[in-house]
């Protein structure tokens, strides 16, 4: 693998740099790609769509890790020596998901420097960004959580144009982002379309102008 001056990160680049032991599957909204307990034998690439990790403790509480987007590598935990999975990753929308078998990208590791660094890179990019999710649950408040899980559902979109999210996304699951009810969803919702930072127009767009929100303290 050659890197090209300094052409911007293509991650489809590091994907095709691992020919052997990749499938591409299509997954509909809801359906399950791996769940947490399942062998760690590969990572996937998010080629379409969006998609969520969750955790479910113990006592049966579960909780959102990380949103997903086009672009997206995941999985990556069993490069380290993880026998488990540790999330359950589930469609958010209808998905296409390329499997890298975990032989193949150890052997691409190993053998092309480049392809390495440029992973890396990629993973401590992504850690930094799940970093700043974890900050957002622990000091934010609810309508803040809400409103920056909204933005990264809708790519943040130009300023002044709505951006479609989910078109069927539910308050439950919503809540389940967040981290709070459902009841309270339906208020900061309602709010957020009475101040013209969402729409429902057959489905949930959003706003740029709801950067407000997470901005305002």
């Amino acid at each position: 693998m050659k890197r090209k001056g300094k052409a911007p990160f293509d991650p489809k680049a590091l994907v095709a740099a691992v020919p052997a032991g990749q499938t591409t599957s299509e997954f509909r909204r809801g359906d399950t790609v791996f769940a947490q307990g399942d062998p760690a034998d590969a990572v996937f690439f998010l080629r379409r769509g969006k998609l969520k990790l969750t955790v479910l403790s113990a006592q049966g509480k579960q909780a959102v890790i990380a949103l997903l987007g086009p672009g997206n590598f995941f999985g990556e935990g069993c490069l380290a020596g993880q026998p488990v999975r540790m999330a359950t990753a589930a469609a958010l929308t209808e998905c296409s998901i390329t499997r890298l078998a975990k032989g193949s990208m150890i052997q691409a590791l190993h053998r092309d420097p480049v392809f390495a660094e440029l992973f890396t890179t990629y993973l401590l990019s992504r850690n930094i960004r799940m970093e700043e999710d974890l900050v957002d649950q622990l000091f934010n408040s609810s309508e803040k959580r809400l409103a920056r899980i909204l933005l990264l559902l809708a790519n943040f979109g130009k300023e002044g144009r709505p951006e479609p999210v989910v078109s069927k996304i539910s308050q439950e699951t919503l809540a389940e982002m967040v981290g709070t009810t459902r009841s309270r969803i339906s208020f900061f919702m309602n709010k957020f379309r009475k101040l013209g930072f969402v729409e429902y127009n057959g489905g949930l767009e959003v706003h740029s102008s709801l950067l407000h929100v997470v901005l305002h303290d």
